[in-house]
Parts: C-alpha cells; sequence; structure tokens
C-alpha cells in the first residue's frame, strides 16, 4: 500500500476517533499493568467489572500481597485464566515491591521479566503509560491491519515490525489504540460494519459489502 494511502487511513481514523484511548479503566501505572495482565483473553468489559472491586480493596502492590492468591481469585474468577492470572498478578506484586520499590519499570526488558506480562502486554504498559510509540498487536489490531492491507503477515511480531515501519510518525503514539478501536467498533471479525466505515474507500479486504 502506497504510503499516501496510509497516511489517509489514519488521518480518517483520528477523525472517527479523535481522542484514542485504553478503555481499561485505572487510576495509575500499576493499577494500569494489572488490568492489562488480567485482559489476556478476556475482553475490557469483563476486566473493568472485576477490577472495580479489586482495586478498591487492594489499590497498591502492598495491598494486592496482603490480599493474596485466594483473594485476588475471588475477585477475578469470572474472567478466563484466573488461577494463573492470580498467581501473576500476587507474583508480579511482590516483584515490584522488592525490586522496584513498587514503581512500575520503563524499560520493556524489565517490564518483561514480571510474572504475566509478554511484549504486547509490556507495549501497551509502554504505550499508555509513558507514551513510548509502540504498536502492541492484539486480534483487533492484526485482524484490521491485515484486512486493510496495511500489512500481510502471519504473526503479530511481524505485525508490529511492519507496522512500525509503515505508519506515519505523527500517528505511532495512536496507531494501535484507533486500530483496537476500529476494529472493535466497525471492522468486526465476524460482521465487519462496512457502511459505517470511514476508510472503506481505502480498504483492501476482498469480502467488503461497501
Amino acid at each position: 500500500m502506497l504510503s499516501k494511502s496510509i497516511q489517509r487511513i489514519f488521518r480518517l481514523l483520528s477523525e472517527h476517533f479523535p481522542n484514542p484511548q485504553t478503555e481499561l479503566i485505572f487510576n495509575d501505572h500499576y493499577q494500569l499493568l494489572i488490568a492489562v495482565i488480567l485482559s489476556a483473553q478476556a475482553t475490557d468489559v469483563s476486566v473493568n467489572r472485576v477490577t472495580t472491586t479489586l482495586f478498591k480493596d487492594a489499590p497498591t502492590p502492598t495491598k494486592m500481597v496482603q490480599l493474596g492468591e485466594k483473594g485476588i481469585k475471588n475477585h477475578i474468577k469470572s474472567i478466563g485464566l484466573s488461577n494463573t492470572k492470580a498467581k501473576n498478578v500476587l507474583n508480579t506484586s511482590r516483584i515490584l515491591i522488592e525490586k522496584h520499590d513498587s514503581k512500575i519499570p520503563d524499560t520493556r526488558d524489565a517490564l518483561e521479566t514480571l510474572p504475566g506480562v509478554g511484549n504486547k502486554t509490556a507495549g501497551v504498559v509502554l504505550n499508555v503509560a509513558y507514551g513510548e510509540a509502540t504498536i502492541p498487536v492484539d486480534t483487533h489490531v492484526f485482524r484490521v491491519s491485515n484486512r486493510l492491507g496495511l500489512v500481510k503477515t502471519k504473526t503479530p511480531t511481524e505485525t508490529e515490525k511492519r507496522l512500525l515501519k509503515i505508519v506515519p510518525q505523527e500517528f505511532l503514539p495512536k496507531a494501535h489504540h484507533l486500530l483496537i478501536l476500529h476494529g472493535r467498533y466497525v471492522c468486526k471479525a465476524r460482521k465487519p460494519l462496512c457502511m459505517d466505515c470511514c476508510i472503506k474507500q481505502q480498504c483492501e479486504y476482498p469480502e467488503k459489502t461497501a
């Protein structure tokens, strides 16, 4: 796809979503990190539902450790992989206290040493908390990028590397939010709302309906 078309795609998306940001609810960098850990294979809506009470009882790493694995699990049992996530949240909180003075690391390498934090989670935290121009690739970003023809990739890692090369610099800080929101509300997995799409003229998806 020509760079001129890519520029237009992100300009139109920016006009359609003028204030793109994560839909996870949090009060500080720690709560953001925990919410993103919990969001693996779960919707933001379901995560926000459980963190409403979790963050009330355990808003800090110290309080989370005091709550304990069983207490954490009781709060998050309605979302997928709750057993593993409860352990990761507890162990991550302990490490933050012991090694980082309860502060959230601002480098990818340090973040990825935390239980439950992989490339995507680290990318989200770096982008949202620290304003780094990362493009974490979830199912929405992967689907939309390939449907539009921005990339032709088979893995999230390939997708991220390619997007970082082609997305115009001015849109990089918000690019992954724009693609997520477009995928969540317009370019849906099963029934994309092509009639409501602001970039349908630029889209190369062969099965688009408009």
